[in-house]
């Protein structure tokens, strides 16, 4: 458990409420990104359940990342009004019951409502636990508590790339989705018995307006801007590989068939990603260190284009690597900035978030396309890209960002 008894009072009360909240925001993490992405590996099953085309399975995904930029919106108002703790219950409660609901969803116009409405809810976690991580962490906590929860939702990716290929064998569609939304519902409780209440937030009644433009402006700032779309092209090809490997494994040469869901293994190597990256960062900077992760992305991306088990294995493995350990610095740099000047933490990480989630919906759907029309050399050149594209943000948004170097017993965010 990441604890610091040098960043933290050490007294037991404060310590325990310490580890209570890290487990409740990794078992939070884990839950929302593993039914947001179950459906990933699914997506072949997805096409003869439904009798759809392979561009149209990728919507089962990409209709909730594209909602999640609504729930993202409504997820600031609605955390200054209720609390953070408040809403992080309340979307995981409402997500497992509507994935319930999609688990027998009787057609495909059906499931991709039900999938819309679920974006939204899930929209409001992320979003909520970034600003309480930020606010209730003690100082030099936050980047420990920070890494803690970004491997919550890697092992949350992990468990909603692996887990439904067995699932799907043994019950099919009804039975994965059924217990990927038990799993949401588990987490919710947890959640609601674990996690500390806020200590140094009080809810308050936020116009809309206000929060609107805060979450619009936030990238006005020009490291910002640029983190935000570093956040935008890294889960692009993120999701884009993996979206378009769903299919690959089932082609020539691989034809895996149920088989192919045990590649996925590759995806934990990725969970240790946020901690590697946060030594590195503590040692080299943050601007360094996040652009290393980025050029291990395009290193992962390229690997996967040898056709090959192996390459395949090892290619997503270093993508997987890459991209958690990025998005962790991205997410935790993000919040420190705007900190730093005054820019409101909910709102610059509901831009951020924005931009990431809607990088996963465009490249995401662009993937499958791209596989149907032309084949993977066609993925391969839009997520390189997108890959080279994060690296060229990282390097601009760590020149314009000239804030001193400082120890994280100084500065906690320094990520």
């Amino acid at each position: 458990m990441p604890t610091d008894p040098s960043a933290i009072n050490t007294a037991p009360n404060t310590v325990i409420a310490y580890r209570r909240m890290i487990v409740a925001l990794m078992a939070g993490g884990l839950a929302n990104f593993s039914l947001m992405y179950f459906v990933q590996p699914l997506l072949p099953l997805l096409v003869d359940v439904y009798g759809i085309t392979p561009a149209e399975s990728s919507l089962a995904l990409s209709v909730t990342t594209a909602t999640i930029t609504v729930g993202l919106l409504m997820a600031g108002p609605l955390a200054d009004r209720f609390g953070r703790v408040q809403v992080m219950r309340a979307s995981l409660i409402a997500s497992g019951l509507f994935g319930l609901a999609a688990a027998f969803a009787p057609s495909w116009a059906a499931l991709l409502v039900l999938r819309g409405l679920l974006g939204i809810t899930l929209a409001w976690f992320p979003a909520a636990a970034l600003a309480y991580l930020r606010e209730e962490t003690p100082p030099g906590a936050h980047g420990r508590a920070n890494a803690a929860y970004i491997a919550g939702t890697a092992v949350g990716g992990a468990t909603g790339r692996l887990l439904p290929g067995p699932l799907a064998a043994l019950g099919g569609w009804v039975a994965t989705a059924t217990t990927m939304s038990l799993i949401t519902l588990a987490a919710g409780l947890a959640l609601w018995l674990l996690l500390p209440p806020s200590a140094t937030f009080q809810p308050r009644k936020a116009e809309l307006r206000e929060v609107l433009l805060g979450t619009i402006t936030a990238p006005f700032d020009q490291v910002l801007a640029w983190l935000c779309l570093a956040g935008f092209t890294s889960m692009g090809a993120f999701v884009a590989v993996y979206n378009a490997a769903a299919f690959r494994l089932q082609a020539p040469p691989f034809e895996l068939g149920h088989a192919a869901g045990w590649v996925y293994l590759a995806y934990p190597i990725g969970i240790a990603a946020p901690y590697v990256l946060r030594h590195l960062a503590e040692r080299d900077g943050r601007g360094h260190t996040t652009a290393l992760g980025a050029a291990l992305l395009i290193l992962g991306v390229a690997i996967t284009s040898i056709p090959t088990l192996a390459t395949m294995f090892g290619g997503l493995g270093l993508l997987t690597f890459a991209f958690l350990g990025v998005h962790s610095l991205l997410s935790g740099w993000v919040v420190d900035r705007a900190a730093r000047h005054n820019l409101g933490n909910a709102q610059a990480s509901s831009a951020y978030l924005l931009a990431y989630y809607l990088g996963s919906t465009v490249a995401g759907a662009l993937a499958t396309l791209t596989w149907q029309q032309v084949g993977w050399i066609g993925v391969e050149t839009l997520t390189l890209s997108l890959s080279s594209a994060t690296l060229a943000a990282v390097l601009l948004a760590s020149h314009f960002d000239r804030n001193p170097k400082v120890s994280l017993g100084q500065q906690p965010t320094l990520l």
